[in-house]
């Protein structure tokens, strides 16, 4: 146990300093194929664009369920971070969930060091330590707090490193550390955080995120460069 926390420890200063800066200037692309019960319905892309100290990460993740031909459940999304000198500065998305309409503006109030929200499920402020809830940043892992790119809600977390595994991808064997990020407020059943997140430790890429919600639903890595 005072492994896993030593372990825990360094990766969290790993996150909060090196993780945009260090890798994700490099990357133009992340794309994750969605899963329902082992069966791919969707996808989501992330895509990177990079001007001197301004990085712009755009999001589009769709997927459909169907049982018996007859659509159940449906996401249609696209989102826009923007990080000046690693900070998040602003972040909008919208959304389409079972035709219900979602979305999410947020931007950084330099005179009360604050993030405005002005959300679907949530109005009002946000401490700036809140990270966006998406599975490209593995900051995601360090907070105490984050924010849903759907909606806007805050929702508060605890995350602990419960495992090593391997895994191979592309012909390579890499070595992971498994986590677990769950809820640590009482909330509706539909609403809490409960996920199994695998990440590359060196790379601070997520290749693997697991949760159970009326069936199994997986995002997992196909590509990235």
């Amino acid at each position: 146990m005072k492994k896993y926390i030593c372990i825990f420890y360094i990766l969290s200063c790993y996150f909060s300093v090196f993780a945009h800066e260090s890798h994700y200037k490099n990357i133009s692309k992340i794309e994750m194929d969605v899963l329902r019960n082992d069966k791919i319905i969707g996808y989501s892309k992330y895509l990177f664009k990079h001007d001197q100290d301004t990085m712009i990460v755009e999001n589009y993740t769709k997927f459909t369920v169907e049982m018996f031909g007859i659509k159940v459940f449906s996401i249609n999304s696209e989102s826009k971070e923007i990080y000046k000198k690693d900070k998040l500065i602003s972040f909008e998305s919208k959304t389409l969930q079972n035709d219900k309409k979602k979305f999410v503006e947020l931007n950084y109030d330099k005179n009360k060091n604050k993030f405005i929200i002005n959300g679907s499920s949530y109005v009002g402020e946000a401490d700036i330590d809140n990270v966006i809830g998406n599975w490209w940043n593995s900051k995601v892992l360090s907070a105490k707090t984050q924010i849903s790119p759907l909606s806007g809600s805050i929702k508060k977390q605890e995350v602990k490193l419960t495992n090593k595994d391997e895994i191979d991808y592309k012909g390579r064997t890499i070595k992971l550390f498994q986590f677990k990020l769950k809820s640590t407020e009482d909330l509706p059943d539909d609403k809490k955080l409960d996920f199994d997140i695998w990440l590359d430790p060196n790379e601070g890429i997520i290749y693997k995120v697991k949760y159970n919600r009326l069936g199994s639903w997986e995002y997992r890595l196909k590509n990235y460069d």
